[in-house]
């Protein structure tokens, strides 16, 4: 087997030595080339080099959750082909690895790669669906890319709060949870809009959904973690259906805190519910519009304002080695 093995040298749970013992020992089992990312979108367009490759039948991300969606949008840069394109494997070396985690590999990057490696020997995978997003035609965000997602997305409040993460991990400060907690209380006091909600959700054959004030969307279940506590904000979701959605009409300081408890107490049984709560699941295809422009989200990458997105989910995207 011939496997490229791509590693983010910044990843905040590995060190230098660390990823010199993981690649010697997926080198042991593999004709392996491992290469180091240099700049933000290495790692996609490794991922495309890949699956324009008639000879690497792996690719392996070692990094966080921003690694894995590079390297995924990089493979499906033409869309998904599971049978035509390489395999991915991620060995976990972020601060919260959701999709890995979601998949069911441990959150150490060493027993991770023993994982990986007796999968790789049993023929352990499956084929699992990813979401992918874009500009609606028609609306003034037309022009946007599409990018693919692997767990989950959102438009508003969260996206906010990834973006203040984003903004104090600039300026030195390390990736932590506590950091995460601060910056959602901080985007709570100074959300603009958390009182008169500004999306629409559209979907084929059904009325809109109106005055949303946020929108999580997800893959798979768990959402997040936090530590080692999982986090369901859509139970139902799975790389095996359609897209599930999460949605808010209310945000005032007793519903923040209402919904809030709900989340940190969440079980796979059960997730945000209530009257001010809108919970789709397994959809194929929706639209949320904003009527301001809101900061949109893909795996824990702010990816800046937009007014309309368009959803889509798709059940058979990618083989992953599990």
């Amino acid at each position: 087997m011939r496997a490229l093995l791509v590693v983010n040298p910044a990843a905040t749970t590995t060190s230098a030595r660390r990823r010199d013992v993981l690649i010697h020992a997926l080198a042991s089992e593999m004709k392996l080339e491992a290469v180091t990312t240099e700049y933000r979108g290495h790692a996609r367009d490794l991922g495309r080099q890949a699956a324009e490759s008639d000879d690497i039948d792996l690719v392996v991300a070692l990094g966080g959750d921003g690694t894995v969606n590079e390297v995924v949008n990089g493979l499906l840069h033409a869309g998904p082909n599971p049978d035509g394109l390489p395999r991915l494997a991620v060995v976990p070396g972020g601060s919260t690895n959701v999709f890995a985690r979601a998949l069911g590999l441990p959150n150490d990057s060493v027993e991770a790669t023993g994982a990986l490696l007796d999968a790789l020997r049993e023929g352990s995978e499956r084929t699992v669906g990813m979401g992918i997003a874009a500009g609606t035609p028609g609306t003034e965000d037309e022009a946007v890319p599409a990018r693919w997602f692997t767990f989950c997305a959102g438009l508003g409040f969260d996206a906010g709060v990834v973006g203040r993460v984003e903004q104090q991990r600039e300026q030195g400060k390390k990736s932590t949870h506590a950091l995460y907690l601060r910056q959602v209380a901080r985007q709570f006091l100074q959300e603009p809009n958390r009182r008169h909600g500004t999306i629409t959700l559209e979907r084929p054959g059904e009325e809109p959904l109106t005055d949303l004030v946020l929108s999580i969307i997800c893959n798979t279940s768990p959402w997040t973690y936090l530590g080692n506590r999982p986090v369901y904000a859509a139970p139902k979701a799975s790389f095996d259906t359609g897209l599930d959605v999460v949605g808010l009409s209310r945000m005032s300081t007793l519903t923040a805190a209402r919904y809030s408890t709900q989340l940190l107490t969440s079980s796979p049984e059960r997730g945000v519910h209530g009257k001010h709560a809108v919970t789709l699941h397994d959809l194929d295809q929706f639209t949320l519009h904003s009527k301001v422009p809101l900061p949109l989200q893909m795996d824990g990458d702010h990816l800046g304002l937009r007014t309309s997105v368009t959803f889509t989910g798709v059940r058979r995207a990618l083989r992953v080695i599990v």
